[in-house]
């Protein structure tokens, strides 16, 4: 393509294995060290340095120093979106990295994609919003009807602050384990902030895990109903 955007440039930028371990390991929505992207990389300091400079000239990552030390993270939601988007297509063609272990059925679960919920009970809230009327997809584009304001209002979501954020109030993000929808922008980072809030659940410290207390998964499960 000689003209128009450049695809190949970040296809190239997360192209690569490391870089690509990197990137995933921003998911989380935490800024973390180059130390930290090196390990989860598997490279030394000096090449991770190197990644994390060629990410940054792209426009996918920027960095923020404090003291001595430089943190590093995903530049805007938009970079999450397209990085879990990219996961559910690898997942969908069967291109899938296997990693045993107790973590996986909890990833599978429940987990943060950049800053909302994904996994089994992000799919299922995306579910419960389409049932209860909160969701229209009309024209292809989702949108929050006046059921899903209400509902976001009773939930304690002040959708007018939410609503001025530079980002697209719903988006639908397909799901790259259960390879079906949920609900990213900015209402699903604001729905999964109260279910932090009311202490239904907790993000997993390193690890892109949100693990639900019993009572906690309870209570969404209620509130969400399918």
């Amino acid at each position: 393509m000689k003209e128009g955007p450049d695809i190949a440039l970040i296809g190239s930028l997360i192209g690569d294995p490391a870089r690509a371990n990197m990137l995933a390991a921003l998911m989380v929505g935490k800024a973390l060290t180059a130390s930290e992207l090196a390990a989860e990389a598997g490279v030394t300091g000096q090449t991770a340095s190197t990644h994390l400079r060629r990410l940054e000239t792209g426009g996918l990552i920027r960095q923020r120093k404090q003291g001595r030390h430089r943190y590093f993270s995903l530049t805007d939601p938009e970079v999450g979106a397209v990085l879990e988007a990219i996961m559910g297509l690898a997942a969908k063609r069967g291109h899938l990295r296997t990693r045993t272990g107790p973590t996986d059925p909890a990833l599978r679960k429940a987990r943060i994609c950049y800053d909302h919920l994904a996994g089994d009970l992000g799919v299922r809230l995306f579910d419960s919003l389409m049932s209860q009327g909160c969701l229209s997809t009309e024209c292809d584009a989702l949108t929050l009807t006046e059921t899903g304001r209400a509902f976001a209002a009773d939930f304690g979501i002040d959708l007018d602050t939410v609503s001025k954020a530079r980002r697209p109030l719903c988006r639908s993000c397909l799901d790259w384990s259960a390879r079906r929808t949920h609900l990213a922008g900015a209402l699903g980072a604001a729905i999964l902030m109260r279910v932090y809030d009311q202490g239904w659940a907790a993000r997993v410290d390193g690890s892109r895990v949100v693990a639900f207390t019993s009572a906690g998964e309870a209570s969404f499960m209620a509130r969400f109903p399918v």
